[in-house]
């Protein structure tokens, strides 16, 4: 499976507050399979992750968000956290990064509270999603369909609910990504 991404690029968009398992479970998994990864970030030199309610470690940043274009990319990981995309969906710099690459068609992957990012990039009405199961009222509101799933795949949105989740994640994100690019459907 190592070569099946050799060539793509992830770009995997975190502040601090991300759940840590969110970010090094598919990151490994994307590397494994031969892709390069990238953390981008609002923080210019590193980023926090945190395991739960506990702080975790320190993760350099590949580069700063403000330097970042989506047309280098050929997908998005959003991991979650309740800190991380709290403070992402407030910062029209991130939210526009996460709304080109559904203009774009790229795969989008959001687990646990990561949608909260898609929410605010107004890419959400008419999906089906899942997520941390806070974030239900919120998508529906949003008009997503909401369901209780371990993985869900709407055109190029790969959401899942859990660090539990990870495994199955980056398997849909892995096999979306060695797929044919289609055009944007919105």
């Amino acid at each position: 499976m190592a070569e099946k991404l050799t060539g793509k690029t992830v770009a995997i968009l975190v502040t601090d507050g991300f759940e840590q398992s969110e970010l090094t479970g598919p990151k490994q998994a994307l590397e494994s399979a031969g892709a390069r990864t990238h953390i981008i970030s609002p923080q210019a030199d590193q980023v926090q992750g945190w395991h739960h309610f506990d702080k975790g470690d320190y993760f350099p940043v590949d580069l700063p968000l403000d330097q970042a274009n989506p047309a280098e990319y050929d997908a998005l990981l959003l991991p979650g956290g309740v800190a991380n995309p709290d403070q992402l969906r407030t910062q029209p710099t991130a939210v526009q990064f996460v709304k080109a690459f559904v203009e774009m068609g790229k795969p989008v992957a959001a687990i646990c509270h990561g949608p909260w990012t898609l929410i605010e990039a107004d890419v959400v009405n008419g999906r089906m999603v899942t997520s941390w199961p806070s974030l239900k009222t919120d998508l529906q509101n949003a008009g997503a369909r909401w369901v209780d799933q371990e993985v869900v795949v709407d055109r190029e949105l790969i959401t899942s609910r859990n660090p539990q989740d990870v495994p199955a994640f980056s398997r849909q994100l892995i096999a979306a990504i060695a797929q044919p690019q289609q055009a944007a459907t919105r």
